[in-house]
Formats: structure tokens, C-alpha cells, sequence
């Protein structure tokens, strides 16, 4: 049973470094360029990729620490 957590734990962080890294992606695109400069603050759907990714982060370090 722990190792299925920690296998569990490492599969989250590796899928928090893709989320994150879709955010980055979608935030150097040219409708987040343009967004970004009328408004001065990412779009909603980068930072919900970047909360998404860090909430996914500590669950997966939460599991592997356990």
C-alpha cells in the first residue's frame, strides 16, 4: 500500500510539470499576448492551469513525503 502511494504521489507530480508547463505554452500564445497587454494580467485560463498545476504539485509531494 505505501508504494502504490509514492507511485501514485510521483505520477501526480509529473502530471503537475505538464500542467504547468500547458500554462507557460498557452501564455506565450498570441491570444494571451493580446489579452494580456489590454489588460495587463494573464487570462483565467493560464492561471487556472498554474493553480491547477501547484495544487496537483503538493498532493503528489504530500503522497511521496507519506
Amino acid at each position: 500500500m505505501k508504494k502504490n502511494k509514492k507511485f501514485i504521489g510521483l505520477v501526480l507530480l509529473i502530471v503537475a510539470i505538464g500542467v504547468a508547463y500547458l500554462g507557460y505554452s498557452e501564455s506565450r500564445g498570441a491570444i494571451s499576448a493580446i489579452s494580456g497587454a489590454i489588460s495587463g494580467r494573464p487570462t483565467d485560463s493560464v492561471m487556472i492551469k498554474y493553480v491547477s498545476a501547484a495544487v496537483i504539485g503538493l498532493v503528489g509531494l504530500f503522497l511521496l513525503k507519506k
